[in-house]
């Protein structure tokens, strides 16, 4: 790939390189020597994560850096795989401060709140210099093996006030063994990042779905919420009962299963994915989000993908004119779903084609919501 000439164009890069520290060369060289305001990266769970953090640090000079393990990587090729990739910010148009917040299983509501505001008004000191009328938006990203997006989200976009929150739950290739945030040179287990972009430039959060609501009901009679784990749906054990209305004869579940017939629940007049992560040995199902008895769910039913993905870029279009880029957070259950339809090189020639570069989600946040299945992102004009 060529280095960047245009100065005031948000910069991307990525590598397939096996050693960080190649990887991480190649990244820079192809992104140039210029004033940049911060980066966010995704990088495949392969990377020794502390080789990775010493040649992030080699080359970052102190600059702010973001970023998350992935499971799978969204660049110029489209969907793309055991990559790293980073998005610069160029100086000339942008601000960026960020703050982790560590060990999630400690989690204070409270100095959170009081740390997003102090953050939010860092942003707003900050970016006095890029001019008067400037927008901010906080992108987000937390530990996808974490199960507390919910709470964190909802905490952090409520002290955001009118700031609105877009980001995604790391992943490791569908390993659900360890994923990880980077925040202030290293990797951080069990945690999640805030960082505050401020510019000029026009700037959009989207969220998008590829499924409505089928017409058979089930019903969680049984449920361990803060494990995620659904034991009875209908009063049924939960497996069987899901593949019993999801499924056809000869039918197995798996990840390929769930990304295809995903449940949905309906909440505030819209209705939402609430995928499945696996199917247990004692016939339980572990979810990606929260979840609890007496929650009614339907079987999802697919939408032509790509008719709904011409029409979401026309109306970014529409709402920023031309556009830089457009960071996004893409479930895994969607890459696996345009596999198994056979529209995975459609779908990345469309993600090429709209400037589309990001990551592979265990979930996506999208303002105070947590969600599961979604095309979510921040779209970037020019």
């Amino acid at each position: 790939m060529a280095a960047v000439t245009d100065k005031t164009q948000i910069g991307f890069a990525f590598s397939h390189a096996k050693d960080p520290f190649d990887a991480m060369r190649a990244v820079k060289e192809q992104l140039g020597d210029r004033p940049l305001a911060g980066a966010v990266l995704f990088c495949s769970h392969r990377f020794d994560r502390d080789r990775l953090a010493g040649a992030i640090n080699g080359c970052s000079e102190g600059m702010t850096v973001i970023g998350c393990t992935s499971s799978g990587e969204l660049t110029d090729y489209g969907y793309d795989h055991d990559s790293l990739s980073l998005v610069a910010f160029p100086a000339e148009g942008f601000q960026m401060v960020s703050h982790c917040f560590d060990d999630l299983d400690k989690f204070d509501a409270v100095g959170a709140r009081d740390a997003v505001r102090t953050l939010a008004a860092t942003a707003e000191r900050n970016s006095r210099a890029l001019g008067d009328a400037i927008n901010h938006v906080a992108l987000f990203l937390v530990d996808g093996l974490s199960h507390r997006e919910e709470l964190l989200t909802m905490t952090v976009q409520d002290a955001l006030g009118d700031i609105p929150l877009i980001g995604g739950s790391s992943g490791d290739d569908l390993a659900f063994q360890q994923t990880a945030v980077f925040e202030g040179g290293r990797f951080h287990p069990r945690a999640a990042v805030i960082a505050i972009i401020s510019s000029p430039r026009p700037m959009h959060v989207f969220k998008a779905q590829h499924y409505r609501p089928g017409a058979d009901k089930m019903v969680i009679t049984g449920a361990l919420p803060h494990e995620r784990i659904v034991t009875e749906i209908n009063a049924e054990p939960a497996a069987a009962e899901y593949l019993r209305l999801a499924g056809h004869a000869g039918e197995k579940l798996g990840t390929e299963f769930f990304a295809a017939h995903p449940p949905m629940v309906r909440a505030g007049g819209e209705y939402y994915v609430r995928s499945i992560q696996s199917a247990n040995p004692d016939g339980s199902l572990t979810f990606y989000c929260a979840i609890d008895e007496g929650i009614v769910l339907t079987v999802g039913e697919p939408v032509d993908r790509i008719a709904g993905m011409d029409a979401l870029f026309a109306d970014i279009h529409g709402r920023i004119g031309e556009v830089d880029r457009i960071l996004a957070f893409d479930c895994v259950l969607n890459r696996i779903d345009a596999e198994q339809r056979q529209i995975s090189h459609d779908v990345s020639q469309l993600y090429s084609r709209n400037r589309v570069i990001g990551f592979n989600t265990y979930g996506e946040q999208y303002r105070a919501l947590h969600v599961n299945q979604t095309f979510s992102g921040l779209a970037i004009g020019k």
